[in-house]
């Protein structure tokens, strides 16, 4: 070598987008390790009286809160001298194994400890993973969830915002804020965009728990699912919760008709510092195993707000889709993640993406942002708006139902407009500030809120402080804008609030269409058993799919 010259490869290998992401070795003691830590412990179980005594060679006196909890609730003992007593590669080839039906395997998972159940995931290779994760989601049909935020909470914007990703196929949105006290007016923003542009649209806003729960029971909103829970004893303490109370508020939310779903993900032990020298995926599986136990219907998960940190270590990203198969093996709904950017490389976005979209899962996403991330407020997507063309040419690509389809530019201008002016009524009607015919026009054509002007932030809290303490509701909402000539718009509001009494979305993968039919794993269930069977993409679904505008059509040369 000739001191202090290098090799141009290298030198255009450094300034390449993934060396501006963070990396760093595994390191066991503080729980940067992805799967299969030495410090994890080793799987066993002892029943007596009914009870489980010890659990993966802890006793049952020094079991954490959490591991008491998953212990008491979550695991079917009657089922577990057999579950346990099958090896881990038996364990899983039974997942990727066709002929062993998909409620077998759940038989069997739900009656196996935490260690057990980590232990199964990392005898498995990621090919094997995406497999298993066919066979094993929820529901048959993959659906697709979105963020719309916006850096100023421009309600405008927000509204236009949500009719539009209504029309391309987002069936679930969420929303939060900037500025904490802007959040009724994001919700109901949300709740008048969605049903724009779609009949049935799940929004939520997520924010302080209570306050979630409030505007629920108001029709505002029609679920949620930051409910965060954790693996460690340590970090629940922290957030002055444990799984009990967790599941007291899973209950409250089923009570009033809402439907809901905890939060966790690989990573967010080890980013509060309380990871007890464990792997990521192990304190995961105790995560999802306290989500079966409370009776939550399923979980977001897939690392979410923590992706960077397994996007550090060797193997995270696989990691990272075995949580995912996880919650599928216990029988939970699945909103698996993709949501929090963690790369400047376009190629790790995608392939962090692959396994869940080319599987298929409930939720494909848990939040694509459908607007720039420059006004994603949940720190940027993984995808975002500028994405949506490669996104759609994917689908076209493998023949995959990513739940998106084109649209025309004529077909989105005119929903944006009919959700600008939708709101534009109800304010009106219930004195907020007012939305002038200016703001609207920025709104239907903007890319995002640099496209628009500042409103009066003051006037704006003070409406929002006024549709808490008037007690403003759904039917509120609906009147206003059945007086103003949006008696669609109203309509689709007292549907949704009508599955409140119905409960028929409470049903795990639960989502509505515009007619108000529901589906879900009852009436929708995965039967995935091989070639030919499962989901299969319509004759009519897959025109769309290869519809995309800016394809040369025969017909045209």
């Amino acid at each position: 070598m000739v001191a202090g010259k290098r090799n141009k490869r290298f030198e255009v290998l450094e300034n390449r987008p993934v060396h501006k992401d963070g990396f760093i070795g595994e390191w066991i003691d503080v729980g940067l390790y992805a799967m299969g830590s030495p410090n994890d412990p080793t799987p066993s179980i002892r029943i007596e009286g009914g009870k489980i005594v010890e659990m993966d060679g802890k006793r049952r006196e020094d079991f954490s809160i959490v591991e008491q909890f998953v212990a008491d609730y979550s695991i079917n003992i009657q089922n577990s001298p057999e579950a346990m007593g099958k090896s881990n590669l038996e364990l899983a080839r039974m997942l990727v194994d066709i002929n062993v039906p998909r409620s077998e395997c759940i038989r069997l998972f739900t009656s196996l400890t935490p260690a057990k159940i980590a232990w199964v995931m990392d005898s498995m290779n990621i090919t094997e993973i995406m497999m298993a994760m066919q066979k094993m989601r929820c529901r048959q049909t993959p659906a697709n969830q979105c963020h719309v935020t916006n850096f100023k909470d421009h309600p405008v914007l927000l509204a236009a915002d949500a009719a539009e990703a209504a029309l391309r196929g987002f069936k679930e949105m969420e929303t939060t804020v900037a500025v904490a006290r802007y959040g009724p007016l994001n919700a109901l923003s949300l709740l008048v965009g969605g049903q724009t542009g779609r009949p049935g649209t799940l929004s939520q806003d997520a924010l302080e728990e209570a306050f979630e729960l409030e505007i629920g029971m108001r029709g505002l909103t029609n679920y949620a699912e930051t409910v965060s829970v954790y693996g460690t004893e340590r970090v629940f303490v922290d957030g002055d919760d444990t799984p009990w109370s967790k599941a007291f508020l899973a209950s409250a939310y089923a009570s009033r008709g809402l439907k809901m779903r905890f939060t966790s993900g690989t990573g967010s032990e080890v980013e509060m510092g309380a990871a007890d020298g464990k792997s990521m995926l192990y304190l995961e599986v105790l995560c999802v195993m306290v989500t079966k136990g409370a009776g939550s219907q399923g979980l977001q998960n897939g690392s979410i707000s923590c992706v960077g940190v397994p996007g550090a270590v060797p193997s995270g990203l696989r990691a990272i889709a075995a949580e995912n198969l996880v919650a599928m093996a216990l029988d939970l709904e699945v909103a698996s993640g993709n949501d929090q950017s963690f790369s400047h490389s376009d190629q790790r976005r995608t392939a962090r993406t692959i396994p869940q979209l080319f599987a298929g899962t409930d939720w494909i996403f848990s939040g694509y942002s459908a607007v720039p991330n420059y006004d994603n407020m949940f720190a940027g997507s993984n995808w975002d708006i500028d994405d949506l063309d490669d996104y759609l040419a994917t689908q076209r690509d493998f023949k995959i139902d990513g739940g998106l389809f084109p649209v025309s530019e004529e077909d989105v201008i005119a929903i944006r407009s009919k959700g600008a002016r939708a709101l534009q009524a109800v304010y009106e009607e219930l004195g907020f500030p007012r939305i002038t015919d200016e703001e609207i026009e920025r709104a239907i054509y903007a890319h995002g809120s640099k496209d628009m002007g500042d409103r009066d932030v003051p006037e704006d809290l003070k409406a929002a402080e006024r549709l808490m303490k008037d007690g403003i509701n759904g039917v509120d909402i609906a009147k206003a804008l059945a007086k103003r000539g949006f008696r669609d718009i109203a309509e689709s509001i007292i549907l949704m609030m009508r599955q409140r009494v119905a409960g028929d979305y409470l049903q795990t993968s639960a989502w509505v269409e515009s007619d108000g039919t529901v589906f879900s794993a009852i009436n929708d269930p995965n039967r995935y058993s091989g070639p030919g069977t499962g989901y299969a993409i319509s004759k009519e679904r897959w025109e769309q799919i290869k519809d995309i505008p800016w394809a040369v059509r025969p017909e045209d040369v």
